[in-house]
């Protein structure tokens, strides 16, 4: 990996376009180095675990609400374009790639519940499968060609998150997916790298937004967000191909990015990128999640289950402190100021970032669950909101440490439980990374993302839609031009009759 100084510069100050991050990142996506054979089987897992949880999430109302919107703008096939397919839709109702991005990236990301990154930022970056996956099937491209238009797009966002923190400065950390995007449909494509200059640019310059999407009363946007910024990339791409050009420099401009929403004049990021020829890995060090919350409470939820068979009785608890990171603690813990966070009639989105919930019903249920431990019913149980009352964390510098250490095998996201009992009795148990995570305590390969998605697919998607999409899916690399509508699953009316009714839009 070749690290790259990155700073805000002056309106009169030399710097070659050559020097530009935006150049860096299109270097990287026009290297045409082979994908490893470990990339290919990881890249196939998470098209599967993205398919999972798309499944899941179906009939909720913002991925129904995306879904009338994309099914608004078919698309009529021409001369080397098909349109692209929604998730849950037939095969054969294409749309145009643009909205199929929009649905199906809110369809991955409204339960919270596919693979991860975190370092300096945070990311999804499974949220780049949906944008250049439908424009992969949209321009008739081979299983081969969408591995390494993949390859690129996770590359690129966790290179992005290892150096350029975004939430310091409240800004919400799709801005660094839009740019990953663009780059990964450049590869794709084949584009050249002035091209894919101009997108990255214009997909980093229409998609920063302030964090609060995932702050105080959270909505559905924060499912939104990604799908959004995935569409930006689609139609940026669209726009340089046809000799469009992008703000410039767009990250270290006198009025860029880092001059006016990052840390501003003076301030230096260090961006690694693969050097020339070096094969793309980075979505080796991304994880994916068994539970259906923000990363962060993955080990929590773990380590919940694991001491409450110690701790007994429930209602003899006086008080729990998790000790954890900084961003643990002020993102969904005590430390972000949020009354909602303890707010019983919260929104499933505002809950899922509430790490003292989680933590709650994980001891009260042993285990978690996507719908039932989100469930107003649930929520408002008395002795569930008594519990949650008495939990609280606290940042522990050694944990912050650990959260932001580059050597995968102390990187952390867990917490030290300190459970207090009325009598005076403590408690204490510590979990550093999730159970499924590569070092965990059940590691998820090829069987656990198939597992996950029988599970969540279950009443949802018929048995044999799920075999022809899982055998599909692990032929993804196999797939030859123009095959790529196969990764799609169909879902029937009857399924589809569950998903509330959506009001007329304008579309």
């Amino acid at each position: 990996m070749k690290t790259h100084i990155v700073r805000a510069r002056a309106a009169d100050e030399a710097f070659p376009r050559e020097e530009h991050l935006a150049t860096k990142i299109a270097e990287v996506a026009v290297d045409p180095v082979e994908v490893t054979a470990e990339v290919r089987e990881m890249i196939v897992n998470r098209i599967i675990d993205n398919a999972a949880v798309a499944a899941a999430s179906v009939v909720r109302k913002p991925v129904s609400s995306a879904r009338a919107q994309a099914a608004a703008q078919p698309y009529t096939p021409r001369a080397g374009r098909s349109g692209a397919t929604v998730s849950g839709l037939p095969a054969a109702a294409k749309v145009s790639p643009e909205w199929a991005a929009w649905a199906n990236g809110v369809a991955v990301r409204e339960l919270d519940f596919h693979d991860t990154f975190l370092a300096a930022e945070y990311s999804h970056p499974g949220d780049n499968i949906p944008p250049i996956l439908a424009v992969a099937q949209h321009t008739g491209r081979s299983g081969a060609d969408l591995i390494r238009g993949l390859a690129t797009g996770y590359e690129i966002q966790i290179d992005l998150v290892r150096g350029i923190c975004l939430h310091e400065h409240k800004i919400d950390h799709v801005a660094h997916l839009g740019p990953s995007a663009a780059a990964g449909i450049g590869t794709l494509l084949g584009l050249d790298a002035e091209t894919i200059y101009q997108a990255v640019g214009q997909a980093l310059h229409t998609t920063t937004a302030t964090r609060q999407s995932r702050k105080g009363e959270i909505s559905s946007w924060k499912a939104h967000a990604p799908a959004f910024a995935g569409k930006m990339a689609v139609e940026a791409v669209d726009r340089a191909l046809r000799g469009e050009g992008a703000p410039a420099p767009i990250w270290e401009g006198a009025d860029g990015v880092i001059a006016w929403l990052l840390g501003g004049t003076g301030v230096e990021y260090q961006v690694p990128l693969p050097a020339p020829g070096e094969a793309k890995r980075a979505i080796l060090d991304s994880y994916t999640k068994e539970h259906s919350a923000e990363y962060q409470s993955q080990a929590p939820i773990d380590l919940a289950r694991r001491m409450r068979e110690r701790i007994g009785d429930l209602d003899q608890i006086a008080s729990i402190v998790l000790h954890t990171s900084h961003h643990t603690h002020v993102v969904i813990g005590t430390g972000s100021g949020d009354p909602q966070k303890f707010d019983p009639h919260a929104s499933r989105e505002t809950l899922d970032h509430s790490v003292p919930y989680i933590f709650a019903v994980a001891l009260q249920d042993g285990g978690w669950h996507h719908e039932r431990s989100y469930a107003p019913e649930r929520a408002q149980r008395p002795d569930t909101v008594e519990l949650w009352h008495k939990i609280s964390t606290v940042e522990d510098p050694e944990w912050t440490r650990r959260y932001h250490s580059t050597d995968p095998n102390e990187k952390a996201f867990g917490a030290r439980a300190v459970v207090t009992l009325k009598s005076g009795e403590t408690i204490v148990d510590e979990l550093a990374v999730a159970d499924a995570h590569p070092l965990g305590a059940r590691p998820f390969a090829r069987e656990q993302y198939i597992e996950k998605f029988r599970t969540l697919a279950e009443g949802i998607v018929e048995p044999a839609e799920q075999d022809r999409f899982l055998t599909a899916a692990q032929r993804t690399p196999e797939l030859a031009a123009g095959e790529l509508d196969q990764l799609t699953f169909t879902v029937s009316d009857e399924v589809l009759g569950r998903a509330p009714r959506i009001p007329e839009g304008i579309f």
